[in-house]
């Protein structure tokens, strides 16, 4: 039996991303963002979750869309990579979809280069991205971010 996979799926003006449910701990409105100098510049700033310190990615500028000001209606999802929480910036959440292994195209099947994308799940009416989240920052962002964030 095929294990069902589950993902989070999010937009970005009208494109459809989603992440693995798994590394997802919550969703929340977007709230203030404060900044943090020398932070790389596809982290916004950072958040207080609990009590913990949670960098902010700048969705749009890792997938190369346009920039734009924060709304009341965007939200934030507080994921996980396999070295950090962060929380993502994202216009809108749509909820969980559940595909078969069968509906995801490996990124390296559709461009071997492809950054940020681990695969593309294919769904009646729609394709959607299926966001890498631990090449979300690379080492070299991940360095900058802990020593800015040591010296904010």
């Amino acid at each position: 039996m095929n294990e069902l996979k589950q993902l989070l799926v999010f937009l970005l003006d009208d494109q459809r991303y989603a992440l693995n449910l798994a590394v997802v701990e919550r969703v929340f409105p977007a709230a203030e963002i404060t900044p943090v100098p020398k932070a790389p510049d596809i982290v916004i700033g950072v958040i207080n979750v609990q009590g913990q310190v949670v960098p902010v990615i700048n969705t749009r500028k890792r997938f190369l869309l346009p920039e734009r000001e924060i709304n009341l209606s965007d939200q934030f999802i507080i994921a996980h990579t396999s070295r950090r929480a962060v929380a993502l910036l994202a216009d809108s959440v749509s909820g969980v979809v559940e595909c078969s292994p069968q509906d995801v195209i490996g990124a390296e099947e559709i461009l071997p280069r492809l950054q940020y994308v681990e695969g593309v799940v294919k769904l009646k009416d729609q394709l959607i991205l299926i966001h890498d989240l631990d090449k979300c920052l690379s080492l070299e962002e991940e360095e900058m971010l802990d020593d800015a964030i040591e010296k904010a």
